[in-house]
């Protein structure tokens, strides 16, 4: 959510004290426009709404022409008026947007639309997003993580976001929290919150199973276990690519997942144990040699093994991915193939 713009504009000029042919920083404008960094990057790489002119080097420079468009941005989003219909509007009839008798800006190329779960490699911008959004977490600038978070999914894909922001953010507040006693538990909890209302609003509707075909995937927390934020970016990306899930969240008793198991027939169950203690062998081949369906055509559900609980431990049988790239391929694809499977195998 932006805020409003710190200096008046009436669409005519780049605001007060600008002289002709000055150049700003991203920090300088953000500053002068009441918003924050962050949304004006956002702004760029969604809708190719940033500088005209970024000479060599690190940093860009926002000209009068480029504030003046940001100006009648920020008004219009201020009155209510969508990001994306706002942008098209400071990008269609420039003339109205630009100084008097100024030249329309180049055209930019459209901005990458992220392909979601798609991961990119790790990268100076990202890295630096993660440390502020830990940065926000210390703070605990509600607003500031909530716009950071909904920045870099918009920006990167939930996948990516996941891997290469939230996850490093979560990791340096954790460590910051075990090493200073309890003194930061409450940015550990802010942060995620923020984190899984992120996740959760980025997760589409549940896709229907009417019963045919390959079964949900089946995401679950071992018993004792109450870590699920791996599990919700599980979720939601699964989501995002059309495969039926059935979330059943943390500590599931092991009778209450074993019946799950039973009554849904899934394609896959994924076991998250964030802790060697929680870990079960045992249940997890339990549950691995759950079986439904009619005598001579039986099934059996693939069984996952998320988190760091499980390492070290022989698995025969079982897919023990490395991170949520991993995951998200083994499980599209086993559901993908269990669905072609004829039936009365």
């Amino acid at each position: 959510m932006d805020e409003s713009p710190g200096a008046r504009s009436d669409g005519e000029g780049s605001g007060p004290s600008a002289p002709a042919g000055a150049a700003l920083t991203t920090g300088a404008v953000a500053r002068r426009l009441g918003v924050s960094p962050t949304t004006l990057r956002s702004w760029d790489r969604r809708y190719g709404l940033g500088p005209a002119v970024r000479p060599d080097g690190r940093h860009r420079r926002w000209t009068p022409r480029d504030v003046a468009m940001l100006e009648t941005m920020c008004r219009l989003t201020s009155a209510g008026v969508p990001p994306a219909e706002a942008a098209r509007t400071v990008l269609g009839p420039v003339g109205a947007a630009s100084p008097s008798g100024a030249q329309s800006p180049p055209a930019r190329s459209a901005p990458r639309t992220p392909v979601p779960g798609e991961r990119a490699p790790a990268s100076g911008d990202m890295r630096q997003e993660g440390r502020g959004l830990s940065r926000a977490a210390v703070r605990l600038d509600a607003a500031a993580v909530d716009e950071l978070l909904t920045s870099a999914v918009e920006s990167y894909g939930l996948a990516v976001a996941w891997q290469e922001i939230m996850v490093p953010a979560l990791h340096t507040v954790g460590r910051r929290w075990a090493s200073s006693g309890d003194r930061y538990v409450e940015v550990e909890h802010l942060l995620s919150w923020h984190v899984s209302t992120t996740l959760r609003r980025c997760t589409p509707a549940p896709v229907a199973h009417d019963g045919a075909g390959a079964g949900p995937v089946v995401l679950a927390c071992v018993p004792g276990e109450e870590h699920t934020l791996p599990l919700e970016a599980l979720n939601a990306a699964l989501g995002e690519r059309g495969v039926p899930v059935r979330m059943f969240g943390a500590a599931v008793p092991a009778e209450a997942l074993t019946a799950a198991v039973r009554r849904l027939g899934p394609a896959a169950v994924v076991l998250w144990a964030q802790a060697r203690s929680t870990a079960s062998l045992p249940l997890a081949r339990h549950v691995a040699a759950a079986e439904w369906g009619v005598k001579g055509a039986r099934r059996q559900p693939t069984v996952v093994l998320g988190g760091p609980g499980w390492a070290g431990r022989a698995t025969p049988g079982m897919v023990r991915p490395s991170g949520l790239r991993d995951a998200l391929a083994a499980l599209t694809a086993g559901h993908r193939d269990a669905a072609a499977e004829p039936p009365g195998r």
